[in-house]
């Protein structure tokens, strides 16, 4: 059992509420309210810089230089090439990047991004990765969930894309990657005493990531 494994088995009922939220639900059967998934798309694009900047926290709090590769790549990645596909794909449903760089942030959205900076800054590398970690892996089990179950609406879904590309090669290698360096980098930091810290953190970011997902539908129903 991979590191991650341990920690989603010792946090099952609270994965599950992130992974299988009703706002997941939406996104399987095509229901999920155009304003909610709007909401989250403006937000996200938000939380894309937090997330670029957790990464470059993770360059500095790196034992090694491959390590500090790993981390910048994924920086310039997520600047270079991930933000412009997020403003791409926000075109296709009617959102400006200009209306994005104007929205508010929310509360939810600064919760969880400051959490997963402010365990960077208190912790060590591990620390920082383990609060990532719901979120790179996360949405890789879901798309692939989503793409492999009979129960997922495929036609005239308009989530399809997005499940699509969770549930893509070359996601599935960013999350499967991901849990690679977080065994890589409990072999040289986990240490007995650390798994129920490290535990309460991973707990703490998927009920975070929860929250992101109901931030949504509650603003579609208000």
């Amino acid at each position: 059992m991979s590191f991650f494994e341990k920690l989603k088995s010792a946090n099952s009922v609270v994965w599950a509420d992130y992974t299988r939220h009703e706002f997941v639900r939406g996104l399987q059967t095509g229901t999920l309210p155009r304003e909610a998934f709007e909401y989250y798309l403006k937000q996200d694009y938000l939380f894309l810089i937090h997330f670029a900047r957790a990464y470059s926290l993770a360059a500095y709090k790196s034992d090694t230089l491959e390590q500090m590769k790993a981390a910048t790549a994924t920086v310039s990645a997520l600047v270079e090439s991930e933000m412009a596909l997020h403003v791409q794909y926000c075109k296709e449903w009617g959102i400006s990047e200009a209306e994005m760089q104007q929205i508010e942030e929310a509360p939810e959205n600064m919760a969880y991004t400051r959490y997963v900076l402010e365990k960077g800054h208190a912790g060590d590398i591990l620390d920082l990765y383990v609060a990532l970690s719901p979120c790179v892996v996360g949405y890789g089990e879901i798309g692939e969930r989503l793409s492999s179950s009979p129960d997922t609406v495929t036609d005239g879904n308009p989530y399809l894309p997005w499940i699509e590309m969770y549930a893509g090669e070359e996601y599935q290698e960013v999350s499967n990657g991901a849990i690679k360096q977080l065994d890589d980098l409990a072999e040289a930091r986990l240490t007995e005493a650390r798994f129920d810290s490290l535990s309460k953190t991973f707990r703490e970011a998927s009920r975070l990531e929860a929250a992101f997902w109901q931030m949504g539908l509650d603003v579609s129903s208000s």
